[in-house]
């Protein structure tokens, strides 16, 4: 593999995972539309080649591009992230994530070796069972799972049919640098760390007992490079990404207030619908793909802290993404 597309390379997963792919280098192609990522966030080196393309992903030039085989993977981040967003417009997100993205998937059809399509935990739809395996039943409670949860059984398909060979990473809680606090995927993390930043109040559901399987950005980021590059044919499988373990929301907050010493929180209601707990298990991902989480927990919190101590005089001018 030479030649790689990135969609959503501008965004806060997506601008990784290309620094990533320059740097074991490859040739990079990036298109975003920056409706949620940030040019400020492209790699230097695909912006000096001309590479970054600020285009909607299903744009004629960049689908033919696909059909002229350009490229030897395209990896699919590209998406409307908010959860809430595609409950108040699902018209609207179903364009880009099932229609447009079904696009991009059709125009690979023969004329790639591989796609890799970002899917989301958020298909199991709050799992009774934690760990939580691939093989548990799909139960998408909003439209932005449903419509993940399409594109893989629509890859499916396509490998079934034609034989493009495809995988799904199912992302748990990702948080890192570039993680704005009020981006579509921003986490208890990025949005606590933008308030202290702010002098605002950190907000806290519930009793704070709620606990998540946190993944550092750079765990995705290998992930998604495994996927991409293993020579293995992967079939349309699917895969969760994540680190296994879990932390609740009130030792995040505790750790914080430890950290920022004279920082604000305030108590708020449950969150109506939100899942209580999240813990993957990512064993098939290490015993296909070799996949074993290189940051953890509190290591990428310290990681993150830093970035936003280092960088918050210039990432507070970025303006908040209407989705």
């Amino acid at each position: 593999m030479k030649s790689v597309l990135v969609t959503g390379g501008a965004g806060f997963i997506g601008s990784h995972l290309v620094d990533r792919l320059v740097r074991e280098g490859f040739e990079v192609d990036v298109v975003d539309n920056l409706s949620s990522g940030h040019a400020e966030f492209v790699n230097e080196t695909v912006r000096r080649e001309k590479r970054f393309f600020e285009k909607d992903f299903s744009d004629s030039q960049v689908l033919q591009n696909i059909r002229n085989r350009k490229y030897d993977c395209v990896y699919h981040i590209a998406a409307v992230p908010r959860v809430s967003y595609s409950v108040e417009y699902p018209l609207e997100s179903h364009d880009t994530n099932v229609s447009k993205t079904l696009q991009l998937v059709d125009a690979c059809k023969g004329n790639t070796n591989r796609i890799v399509f970002a899917s989301s935990s958020s298909v199991y739809g709050g799992a009774d069972q934690l760990p939580t395996s691939e093989s548990y039943p799909k139960s998408p409670k909003s439209p932005y799972a449903l419509q993940k949860s399409i594109i893989e059984d629509y890859l499916q398909q396509y490998y079934i049919h034609y034989g493009l060979d495809s995988v799904s990473l199912r992302f748990f809680n990702v948080f890192g640098p570039r993680q704005l606090g009020g981006s579509p995927y921003s986490t208890a993390v990025s949005a606590w760390l933008t308030e202290i930043k702010k002098g605002g109040s950190m907000r806290s559901d519930g009793d704070g007992s709620q606990s998540r399987d946190m993944c550092y950005v750079d765990n995705v980021v290998d992930a998604c490079y495994r996927a991409g590059t293993s020579r293995a044919e992967l079939k349309a499988d699917v895969f969760n990404v994540a680190c296994g373990d879990r932390t609740t929301n009130k030792q995040i907050l505790e750790f914080l207030l430890t950290r920022y010493p004279g920082s604000k929180w305030h108590s708020a209601p449950w969150r109506l619908g939100d899942v209580m707990h999240t813990q993957a298990d990512v064993s098939k991902l290490h015993e296909k793909l070799g996949y074993t989480p290189i940051v953890r927990f509190w290591e990428g919190l310290e990681k993150t802290i830093e970035w936003y101590d280092s960088e918050w005089d210039r990432i507070k001018y970025y303006g908040a993404k209407k989705c």
